[in-house]
């Protein structure tokens, strides 16, 4: 497929272009209907939301609020009425605004605050707040805003006021876009390379957005979803097409054509990108156990955006890689393979030496990455799930001051109402026992509709506090029986508290799940117990740490001020599921990159030492430039103006470098080498019985010709050296076959000479390796006669077999 793509790249540009316009066009023709549908079946609130239901079906439209202080006076002086009245009036005359209840009006008399200092007005849209246009939600906030003056503030509060608030769509996405083009520019020296990987992600992220868009009319999707099906489909569509052109650039200059080049990177790290992304879809399909209808649709948008970046990845990029051809290297690069020819297959530099340097020390490196990751894992123990509210805006908001003026004015529990809602009992001993409450600061019972009967209560605390959270246990396992009504606790606040306890109960089954899957692939492509064994448990270690600073950030409050973040509160409790999918699932990805090297080399030379050392030293570089630009795009959502998603964004960044950065260039190489051989380890019985999926391609390999009955056909013999020519003594040299099966081992003697038997002519693989040097291995093209191959080992120097 990789070739037909090269061959055919104008076509295979043509069919992606016209279907991203296609898919805009219809998108942006059929618009959106986003819906954010929260199902907690056999939770009390949800009980309490049915009846309401019932007794009060029309009561879909967005209710806001308009808040006023004044610094002097009250504010019922005529004054502030002559400002207020006219403003409220000309909002109400607003084609869309379905009613505005007015504290100047006698049904709006409770709307003033004891002392007279603030009071508040609701308007009632005739949509709900997604629905309502953003001209008439601007139009509002001029037309209120206007009526300020000095010693008279106005602010606004509402989900359709804070949606005004957010920065330009797509804003984030842009910052995230010229960030990772800045990293990939400076990892690959040119424009061309630099532009492939964006081009990959736009076009994956475009495609992804458009048909969830579409989907939106079909099912249930939420509005978040777009924004971390964006934010996820940028990573894995800039790091998957990384990976492949990293991959293809180094067989161009180590000489091969830029065809077959293309055509080896989509079969090595092209196999590799497509069980990285089943696994990243694998994970997010473990949402799916929890049951949650508010993330069925987060799954449909985020999955279907990773299968279309992979998608891209492997039928776009080597039609683009077809383009460029040689130019997908930079001029200065270009220039010295035309001088000098191919370069050597080897990696040096800081790969190689840290590579060798996890080698020697492997105890000392993994004691400290493991206590950095234990260090920063330390705040999740005090992990408090919930929701966040307009009171963790920015402080510089109209709808945080709002927030803020409405808790000074009637109490920090106003923001967050309770509704007791009962169709059965006493309610008059109800709304008693409600009202003499620990912890309740006034109680309103509303008039009864179709024998349903709502309570407001109204809690002396804030709607993120715990002690709400005791207080609406305390009225449901207490207050409510002793009253003897059929009542159920209700409100946003209930909702809340109920999701997190759901979420929290289903977390255990969610995080075996997908842990489980993840096993199982990596069981079958390694074919080994422990590679997947050891990826579940950094995966756990890595989802610890990031939820310690994701909590010391966002609940403790350390930097939010500087980060422009808003005010500390609860981790919202959908998000525990949403980054424990991307974080198991890119982790996933860097295991994958990191392993499969190894494991060619393992195949290849039966040496995990060397197997553990080239795969660190060839994939390190790579695997931390893709981390950085994961890093840089989840860093930009902080910009998105949504609070989940800037937690979200928070949170996988830093799991994203912490995995990268600590795990899979530290942890990772050291647990593997003080497992040894053991790595690679799996019981025969399962070994049968295991299905086979290979995550590198098979090689083909001819069978020698059969050895002579006289001996052996021939033989490759010649001296090991050190950089200076001194001989070393003692290197061991293993002659294999190309697929990795061994032929022949030897150990070079005083003067370095060494001499091992081939059984006929054709093309070998020769390693070399000495304590304190690095190691060599290439491949030997035997004739009819012996063959001398000279092998220089030098320190702290990888080659690699590819």
């Amino acid at each position: 497929m990789a070739r037909w793509c090269y061959r055919h790249r104008l076509v295979v540009l043509f069919l992606w272009v016209g279907a991203l316009f296609g898919l805009g066009f219809s998108a942006s023709t059929a618009g959106t209907n986003y819906a954010n549908v929260f199902s907690l079946p056999d939770t009390d609130s949800k009980s309490a939301y049915d009846l309401m239901e019932k007794a009060f079906p029309n009561t879909s439209g967005d209710t806001d609020t308009v808040v006023w202080k004044v610094d002097g006076g009250s504010v019922k002086d005529r004054a502030v009425q002559d400002r207020i009245e006219p403003a409220l009036e000309k909002i109400a005359k607003m084609p869309g605004v379905g009613a505005v209840t007015s504290p100047y009006d006698t049904q709006g008399a409770a709307q003033i605050s004891k002392d007279g200092k603030i009071a508040y007005a609701q308007l009632t849209f005739a949509k709900r707040a997604n629905e309502v246009p953003k001209e008439l939600v601007e139009d509002v906030v001029d037309t209120a805003q206007a009526a300020e003056r000095d010693g008279l503030q106005v602010e606004l509060g509402g989900q359709a006021i804070q949606r005004v608030q957010e920065p330009p769509q797509g804003l984030s996405e842009m910052v995230g876009i010229v960030a990772a083009a800045v990293v990939l520019f400076l990892a690959f020296g040119s424009l061309f390379a630099m532009l492939l990987p964006i081009a990959i992600a736009v076009f994956g992220v475009g495609m992804g957005l458009f048909s969830t868009q579409l989907l939106s009319h079909a099912t249930d999707i939420p509005d978040i979803a777009p924004l971390l099906a964006s934010l996820i489909g940028l990573g894995v569509g800039i790091d998957y097409a990384l990976f492949i052109v990293t991959r293809h650039r180094r067989g161009i200059l180590r000489g091969m054509d830029p065809e077959e080049s293309a055509v080896t990177a989509l079969n090595t790290s092209g196999r590799a990108v497509l069980f990285a992304g089943g696994t990243v879809c694998i994970a997010l399909a473990g949402m799916l156990v929890t049951r949650l209808r508010f993330l069925d649709g987060v799954v449909v948008g985020t999955s279907l955006t990773v299968v279309l970046s992979v998608l891209a990845a492997t039928t776009l990029l080597p039609a683009l890689l077809g383009l460029l051809g040689p130019r997908v290297l930079s001029r200065r690069q270009r220039r010295k393979l035309a001088a000098n020819g191919p370069e050597q297959e080897k990696a040096s530099g800081l790969a190689a030496r840290w590579s060798v340097n996890v080698q020697k020390r492997p105890r000392r490196i993994a004691a400290l990455a493991l206590v950095v990751m234990a260090v920063l894992a330390i705040p999740v123990l005090s992990l408090r799930l919930g929701a966040t509210d307009q009171g963790n805006d920015d402080a510089s908001t109209t709808t945080r001051k709002a927030y803020d003026l409405l808790a000074e004015g009637f109490g920090p529990g106003f923001n967050g109402p309770l509704q007791v809602v009962t169709d059965g009992g006493d309610t008059t001993a109800l709304v008693k026992g409600l009202d003499s409450a620990p912890g309740v600061a006034r109680v309103a019972a509303l008039p009864p509709a179709k024998g349903v009967t709502v309570i407001q209560v109204v809690p002396t605390t804030s709607p993120q506090s715990k002690e709400t959270d005791d207080l609406i246990d305390t009225l449901r396992d207490d207050v409510i029986p002793q009253a003897g009504a059929q009542a159920h606790v209700g409100g946003v606040t209930a909702v809340s508290k109920d999701f997190a306890s759901v979420t929290g109960d289903r977390l255990p089954l969610f995080i075996a799940t997908i842990i489980g899957l993840g096993f199982l692939l990596l069981l079958v492509a390694f074919r080994s117990l422990v590679v997947p064994l050891t990826a579940a448990l950094m995966n756990l270690i890595a989802a610890a740490a990031s939820f310690g600073v994701l909590v010391a950030v966002f609940q403790w409050g350390w930097g939010l001020e500087m980060l422009g973040l808003g005010k500390e509160g609860p981790i919202n409790a959908f998000l525990p599921v949403i980054m424990l999918s991307l974080l198991f699932g890119l982790s996933m990805d860097y295991q994958v990159f990191l392993v499969s090297r190894m494991h060619e080399e393992w195949v290849h030379t039966k040496d995990n030492a060397r197997a553990v050392r080239v795969g660190l030293a060839e994939t390190s570089r790579v695997i931390n430039s893709a981390a950085l630009i994961m890093v840089c795009v989840f860093l930009a959502f902080v910009l998105s103006g949504d609070s989940g998603a800037a937690m979200a964004g928070v949170g996988l960044a830093a799991a994203v470098a912490l995995d990268a950065f600590v795990l899979r260039t530290a942890l990772v190489p050291a647990a593997m080498h003080l497992l040894g051989n053991s790595n690679w380890w799996l019981p025969g019985w399962l070994e049968k019985r295991l299905p086979h999926l290979a995550v590198e391609p098979k090689e083909d390999e001819p069978d020698p010709v059969a050895a002579t009955p006289d001996g052996p056909a021939s033989a490759v013999h010649g001296f090991v050296r050190d950089e200076d020519g001194a001989p070393v003594e003692g290197a061991a040299v293993t002659l294999l076959t190309r697929g990795g099966r061994q032929l022949d081992r030897v150990v070079s003697l005083a003067d370095g000479s060494y001499i091992v038997s081939v059984p006929a002519p054709g093309t070998y693989l020769l390693a070399a390796t000495a304590a304190s040097y690095g190691s060599r291995a290439g491949h030997v093209v035997v004739g009819e006669g012996p063959l001398v191959y000279d092998v220089e080992l030098a320190d702290g120097e990888v080659d690699a077999v590819n």
